[in-house]
């Protein structure tokens, strides 16, 4: 079609009035009947969900083609954020809030007999992430358009999310997490023009060219077709709506004609079945070997469509590639994009005809590297023949990477030999194996931790060779949360009470929540927060009931851990601190102690056995502590399964405890901790990941403290630790594992929690047993300080006051100044441009 008709077709469209109430009313109508497909006689609440989706989706187009137009006139240099996780939650709600439509669709809503609550809640949450790194992904892309930055995400668009867990005889047990068959997917754009080839496996030409050049030409023997599927992002107040395009594998070959001709029609389609499995499932199980190619084939396919389409748009405007590294930023979130290093040097030698030190240039001023562990063991490696196997011509380029690395290194005669066979990419043992962090910081100009701890430790520790090499490329980046989804949307009421005293402009700037420690001792504002609290406790309450059956207190202590279950995370220590209350209680019947409910959720990993057996006596603890009469009204534990964004939204705001607990040292930084204190609970913990600097932000009195600090922690271990001995001096510890010896909670399946105590009499990897007096005793102090109303309310007012800090506004603009070097863009028709200073 001609540019002419292009622009006729445009001007018809009337962009200003989509906004009203007539007008949204009419879309509303439109949609109902004409893209649902339903008549006023056999409406439901899906049909409501998804006319009213698409009704708001609208809006957001109109100022997504408004931005992207914005950014081909401007040609403002762009960052690209890789993460194999984007874990969005429920989308309508948060795009209710950032276009500011919601007050008024509820009222049309309304008006028309609908509640917007039950709309909101038919909405599945999108099956895109598992953990804090899917989190953070997602808040981050809520602030790059907030703060209209040109961003981009990309992933992969996952048909099934890790998994839906139920909670079956005390255990956890897995079910297919079908997410896109509840209804149709009225936020995802199906880009069929988008399609790019992804090879695999094969092998390796070198010869010479006409120009005499050696070239290597990569011959595979597997080829599959990714094709984009796009959500848009609108920031809240501004027009900017930026672009998560996620990946889906598709076959280059719908199905075999010769077999189907000769009657196996199962044939004709495996190939296509097993090509498409790439983007099937979040997180395949990787113990075994199919599992490993699986998921080295996600890394590859999701790096290398992401990396064509970079290089498409930018060549729109370019004819070279000299301005690429002035005009394209790429942040690896983790390792598990860190492929893309070797990719992108890949199109550059081989399909751009680079030279290399070009392009090598080129590669390592666009990268930059996000750490989120300091755990050793956690630290993604592959073995040298499954990579070669799978992406061969990337393992001679990383071969180039390493030796020319590696001579640079000598050359420079600053590390020893052991320090330079640490930063090698290849660990030379049994199996020789690639280390993809180290190719990650190899490759990259800046590596960055996510809380001053972490990345502190990983310059003392898992990278301290890289460090004493290149200590300008290290640096820190403190994680943040989203203010408009964890505040705004997960806690309407307490959102409208500090704007009736303090105005709306925390939304953009978390930094004004300070103007409400000046009611931090009133009583009349001290009232309505604690009326608030109760109000939110009520309706978890009644989540509680409904998923576990059981009746809880809502004037109890709502004492909560939320989170994946890893043993470095000590849930197991929160709960051996319960069966201890609940002993005192079973042996004291006449102890007086403040009525507290213990609520645990998170998944474990389906092959992580030992966490899922934590699991097991979390619920098995439930069981008997929920049915013992002279216990049950002073304690309860509730196990919520299956975790997920739209689960927590419901606790963060319930919650009076927050617990952070896990070893120092350990935790990279964290972002549950944030959010419940953005949302009123005061925090219990160690001084680990972001924990830190939120004790420095809240005041040592507004927060609770205990346990081993992370350099302490490293101490005893050089010392030869030996939990026996805490234990011994522990006679309430003692006490705990005569119970499970005793298999109290397990009586009809003998030694079922062995593994437990018997693993925390003989390693305590995570150092349970040295930190648990310590813990119970901060327990008690908890105890006593909820029983004075005023002062703990006043110690929730400061918290949520004192939570500036922690918006992922405030660390994407450390990343787009520190880092990317990228400018908020002036679109037309914005109303909030911030200024990088």
């Amino acid at each position: 079609m001609s540019s002419e008709k292009h622009e006729k077709l445009w001007s018809l469209l009337e962009r200003d009035q989509i906004n009203t109430k007539d007008s949204l009313e009419k879309a509303f109508a439109h949609h109902l009947e004409y893209t649902v497909g339903k008549h006023r006689y056999n409406t439901e609440i899906k049909d409501v969900y998804e006319a009213l989706s698409y009704t708001v989706r609208d809006v957001i187009i109109d100022r997504l083609n408004e931005t992207q137009g914005g950014y081909r006139v401007n040609n403002p240099k762009r960052v690209y954020y890789l993460s194999l996780e984007f874990l969005i939650g429920r989308t309508l709600s948060n795009a209710l809030i950032n276009t500011g439509l919601l007050d008024l669709m509820k009222g049309i809503l309304e008006e028309f007999g609908y509640n917007l609550t039950e709309i909101l809640d038919y909405e599945p949450d999108a099956g895109l992430g598992n953990g804090g790194l899917g989190r953070l992904a997602a808040c981050f892309m809520d602030s790059l358009s907030t703060l209209n930055l040109p961003g981009y995400g990309y992933g992969i668009r996952y048909e099934y999310g890790i998994f839906n867990q139920q909670i079956e005889n005390d255990m956890q047990i897995e079910k297919p997490d079908s997410w896109l068959t509840k209804s149709s997917n009225p936020w995802e754009i199906i880009r069929q023009d988008v399609v790019y080839p992804i090879n695999f496996y094969g092998y390796v030409d070198t010869k010479i060219d006409p120009s005499g050049k050696i070239v290597s030409v990569w011959h595979a023997t597997e080829t599959v077709l990714a094709m984009a599927h796009d959500y848009s992002i609108p920031g809240y107040n501004t027009i900017t709506v930026n672009n998560l395009r996620l990946w889906v594998a598709k076959s280059s070959e719908e199905f075999n004609f010769d077999y189907f001709n000769h009657g196996d029609y199962l044939k004709a389609v495996e190939d296509k079945q097993k090509t498409e499995n790439i983007s099937k499932v979040l997180y395949p199980n990787d113990t075994t070997e199919q599992g490993k190619i699986l998921r080295l084939k996600q890394q590859y396919f999701m790096v290398s469509s992401s990396l064509q389409d970079i290089i498409v748009r930018y060549k729109r405007a370019n004819k070279d590639f000299k301005k690429f590294s002035d005009e394209v930023a790429i942040q690896l979130n983790d390792t598990h994009p860190s492929i893309a290093i070797p990719e992108l040097m890949r199109i550059f030698l081989d399909i751009e005809k680079m030279d290399w030190e070009t392009a090598w240039s080129i590669t390592t001023k666009v990268f930059a590297y996000t750490n989120h562990t300091v755990l050793p063991e956690a630290l993604e490696t592959w073995t040298v023949a499954l990579f070669e196997y799978l992406l061969p011509r990337h393992l001679q380029i990383i071969n180039e990477i390493n030796h020319r690395f590696l001579e640079e290194v000598k050359r420079k005669n600053i590390l020893t030999d052991q320090e330079i066979s640490d930063v090698s990419i290849y660990f030379e043992g049994a199996e020789k194996r690639l280390r993809m962090a180290n190719l990650a910081i190899i490759g990259s100009h800046s590596v960055n931790g996510v809380a001053a701890l972490h990345s502190e430790l990983l310059k003392e520790t898992i990278f301290k060779a890289f460090f004493k090499l290149s200590p300008e490329k290290f640096n820190n980046k403190t994680n943040g949360i989203t203010q408009r989804r964890f505040l705004i949307n997960a806690n309407p009421k307490l959102s409208k009470l500090i704007s009736s005293k303090i105005g709306e402009g925390f939304a953009t700037n978390l930094d004004l929540l300070k103007g409400i420690e000046q009611f931090s001792e009133d009583s009349a504002f001290q009232d309505e927060w604690n009326k608030i609290k109760n109000d939110n406790k009520l309706e978890l309450a009644k989540i509680i009931k409904a998923d576990t059956g059981y009746d809880v207190d809502i004037h109890s202590i709502f004492d909560v851990q939320i989170k994946r279950f890893h043993e470095y995370k000590r849930q197991l220590l929160n709960i051996l601190h319960v069966i201890s209350l609940f002993r005192k209680l079973h042996d004291n019947p006449s102890l007086s102690i403040t009525p507290r409910t213990f609520i645990f959720s998170g998944k474990a990993a389906p092959g992580y056995y030992m966490a899922k057996l934590i699991i097991r006596l979390i619920n098995s603890v439930a069981r008997v502590i929920n049915q013992d009469p002279r216990v049950k009204d002073f304690i309860k534990v509730i196990f919520l399964p299956n975790y997920r964004v739209s689960l927590a939204e419901r606790i963060f705001p319930a919650s009076d405890l927050s617990e952070q607990i896990s070893t120092a040292g350990t935790e990279a930084s964290g972002t549950g901790n944030m959010k419940f204190a953005l949302n009123g609970a005061l925090t219990i913990g160690t001084l680990d990941g972001a924990n830190v600097e939120i004790m420095e932000e809240v005041g040592e009195d507004n927060i609770f403290i205990f346990g081993l600090k992370a350099h302490e922690v490293m101490e005893v271990k050089r010392n030869g630790y030996n939990p026996l001995s805490y234990i011994g001096q522990t006679p309430d510890l003692q006490k705990v594992f005569n119970l499970l010896r005793e298999n109290f909670f397990s009586p009809s399946h003998q030694g079922l929690f062995r593994p437990i105590y018997e693993s925390l009499s003989h390693q305590d990897a995570y150092l349970l047993c040295a930190d648990f007096d310590a813990y119970s005793k901060c327990q008690e102090r908890v105890s006593e300080e909820f029983k004075n109303k005023k002062v703990w309310t006043k110690k929730s007012i400061l918290n949520v006051a004192r939570m500036g800090k922690f918006s992922s506004d405030r660390t994407i603009l450390e990343y787009a100044k520190e880092i990317w070097n990228v400018k908020p863009t002036n679109i037309k028709k914005a109303n909030l441009i911030y200024e990088i200073k």
